[in-house]
């Protein structure tokens, strides 16, 4: 074979045999479409003047063109979600943007709103900039506020986002107002450079609030995780003894599951009036507390339950979730039917770890299970919404209350903490006290978080807790999750040696069932008891109360109706909507209950036994 034929030959066999791969010799093709550069996305979150509440962004887009289909499209969408994860109900933030504006190389391209929370960059540019300015005066762990003393972020009313751009890593850098030195968040600090942070994706930024000011931090370690608790407002508290006390709730909470996913965890506190509340994110909470939350133990106790309940969620929810609850859809409402799981056992958790940690007694604890049973039961609504129903409602009912919504509905927290109860007991009995809700928890964990990597159906959890109970669970599911039918309490008590017994006494006093408020001296109805006398009888919310048998209200109603026996007639006379009616009402028998937990008076081994795993009695 001629020298040039075998050469030949040689690089045929060569190409022929030899695997593509990354490094193979460019074509005119691979020059004409070289790879698109990667994009990114960084918020610039600046404060200028914190006194007229307002934040500035800059959202700084580069390489985008391609994975915005910016080129074919000739412009971008940019949007803002309509509520945030953990509170549901649809808040609208986009309301509070303005000055919205956007450039290219320096220019500004034109812009246009699109929808309520949408705007539409008319640009194929590769690298936009996008400004905007957001009025920020409602401080609440779901919204967003700024003023002279400090400045707090909740980031899905303050940042926006493109839908192609969703999952790829984010930074975001903060400039503090010049007098302010501290910044807290989850995020992850970006290495020498100050007031720095990265996300992996928008779900995790949206999951990161901020806290910006000169609030005093204090750290500590439970279950070999740094934690760290920044205080806003002026406070007096004992930093030893309330690090102590975090770090028993966390490592309480932390034994659950038996296992600590973040590596690193943030408390944001506020202490405002008339505070009350938190909101859970991946690593991070934000409490909202008073300024005497430490003065008394009453109070103090109250605290630790809301750190115990921001805290579990670490775990359910942002880990064991239902499928419906991520990744976000942050233009709609996000529908699942176990909010009374997610919120609700997370309730009844938030007692149970303060139990372990040693702030409740066996008693007190009872205390509380009893207390909550007799909330539930007192509540008309109990019987009309199911716990499920109650939980795919939230958006327009739970977080929308009106004058008769305790005749109509029953909280997914209430009801779902008192499930929680009973789903453990029925682990408990149905296991002989080997298994507990814990075990329900891991197992959630473990298959779904770790090993799937998604959220549950609803048709999974139940079968996982059929699992670990041991037996067929349809009286909790079919009456206590899914029907609004009364539960037999004493039915999950039993195996534990106790009972659920209604102290109330059964008196002839008569009842009325309206409630009033008073303003100048005036009483007006607002809200009437679903089939009380009151109900039945035709008093009207709104109505104002001006007579009870001929002699003046005032600002008492209820001291006309005391002493009164059941079947006493009252004529009340009410202005409703300017007209003076006189209304003939029939007192009825008081409904109401209360509940006491107390042992069977014929308590067996076993029963003692399992009483004693069920309140971790040594």
């Amino acid at each position: 074979m001629k020298k040039n034929a075998r050469l030949l030959y040689l690089l045929t066999v060569w190409t022929f045999f030899t695997p593509f791969s990354s490094t193979a010799t460019p074509t005119l093709a691979d020059e004409e479409n070289p790879p698109a550069a990667t994009p990114t996305v960084t918020y610039v979150l600046s404060m200028p003047e914190p006194q007229t509440h307002y934040f500035e962004v800059e959202m700084q887009l580069k390489n985008v063109a391609a994975a915005t289909n910016a080129k074919k499209n000739g412009y971008v969408d940019i949007k803002m979600p309509v509520w945030t994860p953990g509170s549901y109900l649809i808040r609208e933030y986009a309301k509070n943007v303005e000055a919205f504006t956007a450039s290219a190389g320096g220019k500004t391209v034109p812009s246009e709103k699109i929808r309520k929370n949408a705007w539409r960059v008319q640009s194929t540019d590769d690298n936009l900039t996008i400004k905007y300015r957001v009025y920020a005066n409602e401080l609440t762990v779901r919204t967003s506020f700024v003023d002279a003393d400090h400045g707090y972020v909740t980031p899905a009313g303050v940042f926006m986002y493109h839908d192609a751009l969703k999952n790829i890593p984010l930074r975001v850098v903060v400039q503090p107002y010049k007098d302010w030195k501290n910044v807290a968040t989850g995020l992850e600090p970006v290495a020498d450079q100050s007031y720095t942070y990265e996300a992996a994706d928008f779900d995790i930024l949206v999951d990161s609030p901020i806290e910006i000011g000169n609030h005093t931090t204090f750290t500590f370690t439970a279950s070999n995780v740094p934690h760290s608790v920044s205080m806003f407002g002026d406070v007096n508290y004992n930093e030893k003894q309330l690090a102590a006390d975090y770090k028993r709730v966390c490592e309480a909470a932390a034994t659950v599951v038996g296992e600590h996913p973040c590596k690193h965890y943030t408390f944001i506190v506020h202490h405002i009036p008339p505070g009350g509340g938190g909101l859970e994110h991946l690593n991070s909470t934000t409490l909202e507390t008073t300024r005497n939350a430490y003065s008394t133990e009453a109070n103090y106790k109250r605290f630790l339950s809301l750190v115990a309940h921001e805290y579990f969620h670490l775990w359910n929810v942002k880990r064991i979730r239902p499928v419906a609850l991520g990744p976000f859809d942050y233009e709609n409402e996000n529908y699942t039917h176990m909010l009374w799981l997610s919120e609700g056992c997370t309730s009844f958790y938030q007692e149970y770890i303060l139990r372990r940690a040693g702030f409740h007694s066996p008693e007190s604890y009872l205390n509380l299970v009893a207390s909550s049973i007799t909330d539930i039961e007192n509540q008309p609504g109990t019987r009309v919404q199911s716990a499920a129903e109650s939980s795919w409602d939230a958006w327009i009912k739970g977080y929308r209350p009106n004058e008769n919504s305790s005749n109509t509905t029953i909280s997914y927290y209430s009801k779902g903490s008192v499930l929680g109860t009973l789903l453990n007991l029925a682990i408990l009995g149905g296991s002989n006290g080997e298994r507990n809700m814990d075990d329900l928890m891991r197992l959630l964990y473990s298959e779904y978080y770790k090993k799937q990597k998604r959220g549950f159906t609803d048709d999974e959890f139940r079968k996982a807790a059929e699992q670990v109970a041991g037996r067929k669970l349809d009286d909790f599911f079919n009456i206590g999750v899914n029907s609004a039918e009364p539960i037999n309490y004493n039915t999950y008590l039993e195996p534990v040696g106790m009972q659920l017994i209604n102290v109330a006494a059964r008196t002839q006093d008569g009842f009325l069932g309206a409630a009033t408020t008073v303003a100048n001296g005036k009483a007006t109805i607002s809200s009437v008891r679903r089939g009380s006398a009151a109900y039945q009888d035709g008093l009207n919310v709104g109505d104002e109360v001006i007579s009870v048998d001929g002699f003046r209200v005032g600002d008492d109603l209820l001291r006309f109706v005391s002493g009164r026996r059941v079947g006493d007639k009252l004529l009340v006379l009410v202005n409703r909507a300017g007209q003076l009616r006189e209304i003939p009402v029939t007192l009825t028998q008081n409904p109401l209950a209360s509940y006491r937990i107390e042992p069977l008076s014929n308590q067996t081994a076993a029963q003692k036994a399992l009483y004693a795993k069920w309140l971790y009695i040594k």
